[in-house]
């Protein structure tokens, strides 16, 4: 009948509400020929971090990180495999996350030479090589990001937590 529940429907949504939420963010690894990866500048933060953002309410993790490259880089574009899932600890100023990176591929000339970046998020982007890494990111991010290299180099998916795998 329409507009009674089941037995026991109520308590199931009870349950479903009172489950913990993570925040969810989806990036995305791009090289160039050189095997150098892309890094953005926002300007909301300091520091570099790869392409991509929070993955909203009721989004797939692989539709965020397009949606992001459309709106952060003007690329519109499939992606690859999945590198990597990160689970990020609570800090003084975050939650527990899961970040997922995907594979991008290799950005052409053509490609990187058609980025547009929004003013208001993003302040530059660039090519760096991964001995770069440290110096521009926090510590969490330039593990992360080295670790994906690995696992798009070994063909491989990897889990991480704080950017490394478990002990």
């Amino acid at each position: 009948m329409v507009g009674v529940e089941t037995p026991g429907a109520s308590s199931a949504r009870a349950w479903r509400n009172s489950l913990p939420r993570k925040r969810m963010a989806a990036g995305v690894l791009f090289v160039d020929g050189a095997g150098r990866v892309l890094l953005v500048c926002p300007t909301y933060r300091p520091g570099w971090d790869l392409p991509g953002g929070v993955v909203e309410a009721d989004e797939a993790p692989l539709a965020a990180a397009r949606r992001e490259l459309a709106e952060e880089l003007g690329l519109d574009r499939a992606l690859g495999r999945l590198l990597a899932v990160d689970w990020v600890p609570p800090g003084p100023e975050r939650t527990e996350g899961l970040i997922v990176v995907f594979d991008g591929g290799v950005l052409t000339p053509d490609e990187a030479a058609g980025i547009r970046l929004p003013a208001d998020e993003l302040a530059a982007w660039s090519f760096v090589t991964a001995d770069e890494l440290p110096g521009l990111m926090t510590p969490l991010l330039a593990r992360r990001v080295a670790a994906c290299l690995t696992a798009r180099a070994g063909g491989a998916t990897i889990y991480l937590e704080d950017g490394a795998p478990p002990n």
